[in-house]
């Protein structure tokens, strides 16, 4: 039977996964020294089964460690789809750990999942990935790249999201001729957001909204766009708040409208696979097999994801963090995720790779953006030092 979702006093946070402020970037190399200790990887898981065509055994860890951003969600699931038969949930460590499968083989080797969010105080990943050096991969936003880039750099080598969820969010009612975000400034609409994040101060740079209007008081409640009702616009993630909001904030309960930020000209990279950049030579033969591993295991998820989903929705359930989240929003993000093309091959037909392109022009954007908030990045920092499709297999993609 599916579980009812009921809300709780804490709603999931659109921003904690990048509420790092702008004006505090500097802080960072601080927050990896406070905040939360040191790893407690779950021993390994045992597994003695038969090692299939892929042997990760010889090149990799005995079990690889990937940060997350967030609690378990479908937005993940190529990762939980890795995990072979019964994989072990810990509540207390918020991790899943198992033997990692490939297309249904053993490897050789295990994974662990780490939840992020709450389970790391809500700082982001990459101050995770430098205090913990068991951490082999992270979900790390290409825009974050540049910013930790002249202390703590990270490279991305995979992108399971193509197109950024991120988006902005009114009420088609109350606003029936606002098509896109920048018509919410003809309205001199209050939009509320989580201060700090960068991609608010390229839409105030380029004249998108109107610096008089934005609020930086989002709190990922709901309680103040339904107070307002539907009065105010706010953030959200395409793949869940659509959802949410229609089907499981009962104060509110009907559609609302989003542009997404890809949409609006910000067209970074959410969430993707990350290793410190120092690294990268050294982990680079057992990325070499890993990343087409990744790829097939997300091409696999969508055209599937009834099993992964049952231990994602098992897993926060387990965690008891206070967020909730459904089988039925998991099957919404998967449908959205793929009806969006927030999930795909993009202009080619290979999965999980970077356009150069669209790089260049998100690290010229980004740059701007952190130059002009006096924030001190790499001088070197360029599209090649932000990502590498180097391991990436052009032959797999979605169908």
């Amino acid at each position: 039977m599916r579980r009812t979702v009921t809300r709780t006093d804490t709603p999931r946070p659109t921003a904690p996964r990048s509420a790092v402020s702008v004006a505090a970037l500097c802080a960072l190399g601080a927050v990896t020294l406070t905040a939360c200790g040191g790893s407690e990887s779950a021993e390994a898981s045992g597994y003695s089964g038969e090692i299939g065509a892929v042997d990760l055994s010889d090149v990799c860890a005995e079990k690889i460690v990937v940060q997350t951003d967030w609690n378990p969600e479908a937005e993940h699931g190529h990762l939980y789809e890795l995990l072979g038969p019964e994989p072990t949930i810990d509540a207390g460590a918020k991790s899943v750990s198992g033997p990692l499968f490939a297309s249904g083989e053993y490897t050789g080797v295990d994974i662990e999942v780490r939840a992020g969010g709450p389970a790391i105080g809500f700082q982001q990943v990459t101050a995770q990935m430098y205090q913990d050096p068991d951490i082999m991969l992270g979900y790390v936003d290409a825009d974050q790249a540049v910013q930790n880039s002249l202390n703590n750099p990270t490279i991305g080598v995979f992108a399971p999201l193509d197109i950024n969820p991120q988006m902005i969010m009114w009420d088609p009612e109350t606003y029936p001729d606002v098509e896109t975000v920048a018509d919410l400034k003809d309205e001199n609409t209050r939009v509320l957001y989580f201060e700090g994040n960068a991609y608010m101060d390229y839409l105030l740079g380029e004249g998108v909204l109107d610096p008089a209007q934005v609020d930086g008081s989002y709190d990922g409640s709901p309680s103040n766009f339904v107070a307002s009702g539907g009065a105010v616009a706010q953030q959200g993630f395409a793949s869940a708040e659509p959802f949410i909001y229609e089907n499981e904030v009962p104060e509110w309960g009907k559609p609302v409208a989003y542009q997404l930020l890809h949409d609006l000209g910000y067209p970074i990279y959410k969430s993707m696979m990350a290793v410190r950049s120092a690294e990268l030579e050294d982990d680079a033969a057992c990325l070499e097999k890993l990343v087409p591993v990744l790829q097939q295991a997300e091409v696999e998820y969508f055209e599937d994801p009834a099993r992964t989903n049952a231990v994602i929705v098992d897993a926060v359930e387990q965690f008891n963090t206070g967020w909730v989240y459904s089988a039925e929003l998991a099957d919404f993000a998967v449908e959205a995720m793929l009806e969006r093309e927030l999930v795909g091959n993009g202009p080619n037909a290979t999965i999980g790779d970077f356009e150069e392109d669209r790089l260049a022009d998100m690290v010229s954007k980004v740059k701007g953006v952190y130059e002009a908030a006096n924030v001190e990045i790499a001088a070197d920092v360029s599209p090649e030092t932000v990502a590498t499709n180097r391991f990436i297999d052009p032959a797999i993609g979605l169908k």
